[in-house]
């Protein structure tokens, strides 16, 4: 390696060593990483803006569901569905968390799963309270579950849609390769949550018997902002089949208006007050992640492994498909799975191009041409890409949310306290993508 590559990978293992101790902030680790770089010149301002503009879309789709449900918290629609949602559970932990399964998922198939989170945390929260026991573990456990829930539809993880609309993947196409693979990976889940969450799967409390939702506080306000919700559900579902072809990150914005717009009409509070409560530091953080995988790209490491697969397995697409569940499942335990996935995509089109499978114009963004026997490879990059992301702490965006709300309501979660969730989760769910990838491989005639 040259001395640059060199540099390029200390900075990058100092900011995940810096993450995993807990020495520094993680969005301050990954700033001091890029300015590094930067004073370095290893980072020049053309490949700043190339992540930019690579990390453009999936923070859209995380702006716009921040900015929606931050909206939808002065009508008091969190306290009407969480006092319903705990009487259904009568008192009973296992009750709670299959409930948690059964409404993430639903949400999740149509929402970024981050967005997911944030609308339930209050809810769960007060729940845990109620139950008397730590909301830190459901919290974990409801990321992890948004995250898995996010393989249900195209539009239900960032890192997915990158990866979907890469090959021009549609809506409809995704539901009949892929959604039952993203379903099977929510199931798997069930029976472990006895095992990660016991103390929570076990208890049983008495609720009180007045035990009833109070009227919304402003009911109009609260239809208004479910519409918005509504036709933002209905723009990421067909959006890009109308004739100005609306994609899921500008369907973000839009939604986010919307919603930013019914605040300023109802006049309860300002607009800046609710741009105030938006998790920019999550944002930053995945911004600046960003471009750390854009320097990363320059030690030729990714290039590398273009190359190397076709070496070592030439046009044999299932050790391939196989290979990409490791290197990326693992890989997205160590960085946010987002950024990562966008560098592997050039990855793995560059085997493609290497094996002879498909021409060279594939390494653009408008190739859509590609081989059916292509497709599991892909499935392989979006499974790991969004379970792999479910290990750590920064493994995905809907980690990065839940653990800041968790810190906000006074319970930080630490790294080694997230992987002791998360790996065996990850570990289960990855063995179960396994399966699906070469079933898929059978289907296709493989």
């Amino acid at each position: 390696m040259d001395l640059q590559s060199i540099i390029i990978l200390a900075v990058f293992a100092g900011v995940i060593l810096a993450i995993a101790v807990n020495r520094v902030d993680m969005t301050l680790a990954a700033m001091l990483g890029v300015s590094t770089l930067i004073v370095c010149g290893i980072l020049t301002e053309r490949e700043v803006l190339n992540a930019v503009r690579a990390a453009g879309g999936p923070l859209s789709l995380l702006f716009g569901g921040m900015v929606v449900a931050r909206t939808l918290e002065p009508t008091g629609i969190f306290e009407q569905i969480g006092i319903r949602f705990l009487s259904a559970t009568k008192g009973s932990g296992k009750r709670f968390l299959l409930g948690v399964v059964v409404l993430v998922s639903v949400l999740c198939a149509f929402l970024p799963n981050a967005t997911t989170v944030i609308l339930l945390a209050p809810i769960i929260i007060r729940i845990t309270k109620e139950l008397d026991v730590d909301f830190v573990g459901p919290m974990v456990v409801t990321a992890i579950i948004s995250n898995s829930a996010g393989l249900l539809t195209l539009i239900g993880d960032p890192a997915t849609f990158l990866v979907g609309s890469s090959i021009g993947m549609t809506f409809a196409q995704y539901l009949q390769r892929v959604s039952l693979g993203g379903l099977l990976n929510i199931l798997v889940l069930v029976p472990l949550l006895p095992v990660v969450l016991k103390d929570v799967w076990h208890v049983q409390r008495v609720l009180p018997a007045d035990l009833q939702p109070k009227p919304l506080r402003r009911p109009l306000m609260a239809a208004l902002s479910l519409l918005v919700l509504v036709a933002m559900i209905l723009l990421f579902m067909f959006g890009e089949y109308l004739p100005t072809h609306i994609v899921p990150p500008a369907v973000a914005i839009i939604g986010a208006t919307l919603a930013l717009l019914v605040i300023y009409g109802a006049k309860i509070e300002p607009v800046e007050s609710v741009l105030k409560d938006i998790d920019w530091k999550t944002l930053l953080f995945l911004l600046f992640m960003f471009a750390l995988v854009e320097a990363f790209n320059k030690t030729g490491v990714i290039q590398g492994l273009s190359l190397g697969f076709y070496k070592w397995f030439g046009i044999n697409l299932v050790p391939v498909a196989m290979m990409v569940l490791v290197v990326v499942g693992f890989g997205s335990g160590l960085l946010a799975n987002i950024p990562l996935v966008a560098a592997m995509i050039l990855m793995l089109k560059g085997y493609f191009v290497a094996a002879e499978l498909v021409p060279e114009e594939a390494l653009g963004p408008a190739f859509s041409a590609w081989p059916a026997s292509s497709l599991p490879v892909f499935v392989a990059m979006m499974f790991a890409g969004t379970l792999g992301g479910n290990a750590t702490l920064i493994g995905a965006s809907a980690n990065i949310v839940s653990a800041g709300i968790c810190a906000a309501n006074g319970k930080p979660v630490g790294f080694a306290r997230f992987m002791r969730y998360g790996v065996p989760l990850t570990l289960c769910q990855l063995a179960v993508s396994a399966g699906y990838v070469t079933a898929l491989f059978f289907s296709l005639g493989r």
